[in-house]
């Protein structure tokens, strides 16, 4: 079987990918800044800002899967994002490497009703505006012939191990853990669309097999109609053994608090999500592949059982 690599292996999406790969007996490479060995995958180190370093990660790949995740600054996503996509989309197009990129909906902004892949960009942030630059980039590649790729796009988290890159991660699980009451950004009774993390990585399994997929934007599957999160934090609550009374964080309160972190306050632009409905549809995906996305039922309670087990506050 070809050679299959990841970039950005320590990474959420890549942790759910592997053993999705490994199923099916695929050589896989590893690739990350710190890298860590994986039984059945050689794991090498690069720094994907380093032209050099990306050419020797991505030669002799069949697929290469651009996962990485950078530091959370709308100035670093600037400064390093574009360096990052003609880095990669130059070693794919030098080794005729196929290329997938995990893309997330910042570039949409807010939109009223259904998120599909026929939405404009219209960002409503700096980060949202570097995410369609960096789509643009490699969407001009892609129809002019110069490279083979997948642009493959997920909303935020949750699922099994996926906790500091999560909002229901730390807000909702982790707090229930811990006998807290559940947490929620801003507005809890609008619904907020999520991606269960196994259903992504599956998806994109799926995706890197068919060639009639390249050249193409597909959502990666999400559960519609998408719960509010008092609905969610209910059903969560049941599979927690705890109460599901929640603690609502105002936008106010958040923007004091990103005073404090660099982490909220790179996250305050991005609050549309939480005030507004937020919804992502997945159907180009779902009817192309005949593919059924986990019920919150079942994703919720997988969820729920392992951070009953799992997790170690």
């Amino acid at each position: 079987m070809g050679l299959h690599t990841l970039l950005g292996a320590n990474g959420t999406i890549a942790n759910a990918l592997l053993p999705e790969l490994k199923t099916q007996n695929h050589q896989i490479r590893l690739v990350s800044r710190s890298p860590k060995e994986v039984p059945g995958a050689d794991s090498i180190a690069a720094n994907l800002l380093n032209r050099a370093q990306v050419f020797k990660a991505v030669e002799g790949s069949e697929i290469v899967y651009l996962l990485v995740g950078i530091t959370y600054n709308a100035k670093v996503w600037e400064a390093e994002w574009p360096v990052i996509m003609q880095n990669v989309i130059d070693a794919c197009k030098k080794f005729q490497a196929k290329l997938v990129f995990f893309d997330n909906v910042y570039m949409y902004g807010k939109v009223d009703g259904l998120i599909t892949e026929e939405t404009p960009y219209r960002p409503s942030s700096n980060k949202g505006r570097v995410r369609a630059g960096i789509a643009e980039m490699l969407w001009k590649e892609m129809q002019s012939g110069g490279i083979k790729a997948i642009i493959a796009r997920a909303v935020d988290f949750y699922g099994p191990g996926v906790v500091d890159k999560s909002a229901a991660g730390i807000l909702v699980f982790a707090n229930m853990v811990k006998g807290k009451r559940a947490q929620w950004f801003i507005n809890p009774d609008v619904p907020r669309s999520y991606n269960y993390i196994p259903d992504p990585a599956r998806a994109l399994d799926i995706l890197s097999h068919d060639e009639n997929a390249f050249g193409q934007v597909w959502h990666l599957p999400s559960v519609q109609p998408a719960l509010t999160g008092r609905q969610f934090m209910k059903i969560a609550a049941k599979y927690m053994s705890t109460t599901d009374k929640v603690l609502v964080l105002p936008k106010w309160l958040l923007k004091i608090v990103g005073w404090f972190s660099p982490f909220m306050r790179e996250a305050y632009e991005m609050n549309y999500q939480d005030e507004y409905p937020f919804l992502f549809s997945s159907s180009k995906f779902e009817k192309e592949y005949e593919f059924v996305p986990t019920s919150y039922e079942e994703a919720i309670k997988t969820t729920a059982d392992w951070f009953k087990q799992h997790y170690r506050p």
